[in-house]
């Protein structure tokens, strides 16, 4: 799929309305616009596609999507798709109950708002200066890597309504120039370890 017909694709799920989603007693998570049972599986991958939803506790009527969205993650980290490194969930039990627990999750989204505007410029940078020597489908699969990470992220703020932010700065020269001197250092050296395989081998 092209980045353009993803990018449409995400637009148009993000001008539907949330999912309602009801948990029963047995646990059970039942799709009210599909009509169907649903699992935490298809919840991560509603995630992934950019579809949003809210959870309600069948009986009591309560907003349950933040738990369930906790239990999303526990699950996939049980799949051994570790993403959170330890030191990082136990600094972030710390906050619990601290005086900068209200302040942290902003923090979240916008460190990791940051960390994808800028790999989004390195990408378009190494794009310009390596695009010809990339296999096809190599710079698809980064960008979908990291749209997953941002959703991830997403987990543990979802739905919050979101700022404005503005229009991704474009790489400067000065970076670009940086890049292109890093790739020719890259070629030389893989020059000069082709040159020498023959004589190792002839050794």
């Amino acid at each position: 799929m092209s980045q353009t017909g993803t990018a449409d694709s995400e637009a148009n799920q993000g001008d539907k309305p949330p999912v309602v989603v009801k948990k029963y007693a047995n646990r059970r998570l039942y799709n009210t616009e599909s009509s169907s049972y649903i699992t935490l599986d298809t919840l991560a991958e509603m995630v992934r596609g950019g579809r949003d939803f809210v959870v309600y506790d069948a009986k009591t009527g309560e907003d349950i999507t933040r738990s369930v969205l906790t239990q999303i993650i526990v699950e996939e980290e049980s799949k051994g798709r570790a993403l959170l490194p330890t030191g990082f969930l136990r600094q972030l039990i710390g906050f619990y109950g601290d005086s900068m627990q209200s302040v942290v999750p902003k923090y979240l989204e916008q460190a990791m708002t940051a960390f994808a505007e800028q790999q989004d410029k390195v990408s378009k940078a190494v794009a310009q200066t390596m695009g010809p020597f990339f296999p096809p489908g190599l710079e698809e699969v980064g960008r979908q890597n990291r749209a997953m990470m941002e959703r991830a992220m997403s987990l543990f703020t979802p739905f919050l309504p979101q700022e404005p932010k503005p229009e991704s700065k474009p790489a400067s020269q000065a970076e670009i120039d940086a890049l292109r001197a890093e790739v020719d250092s890259l070629r030389k050296q893989l020059a000069a370890a082709r040159a020498a395989a023959p004589r190792s081998a002839a050794d």
